[in-house]
């Protein structure tokens, strides 16, 4: 798997700011990613990123966070 590093700037990034992440704009921005490599995670079941009945993409911060400390 290629993931991004997590660097402080990243660790605030997807720590602060609201818990559910709706849409892959704010998705991609929290995770310092493009939003073709939300898409393509979710995609490929890389990461906790959610699309119920092919609505919205939406993400939880601590989900996101619990995943990004399990890639070291």
């Amino acid at each position: 798997m290629n993931h991004p590093p997590l660097d402080p700037w990243r660790f605030d990034a997807i720590t602060s700011g609201p818990e559910k992440l709706w849409g892959l704009p704010a998705i991609a921005k929290a995770l310092n990613v493009s939003v073709d490599t939300v898409r393509r995670w979710h995609r490929h079941g890389k990461a906790p990123i959610y699309r119920p009945d092919g609505r919205s993409y939406f993400a939880v911060r601590s989900e996101l966070n619990a995943w990004l400390r399990g890639m070291r």
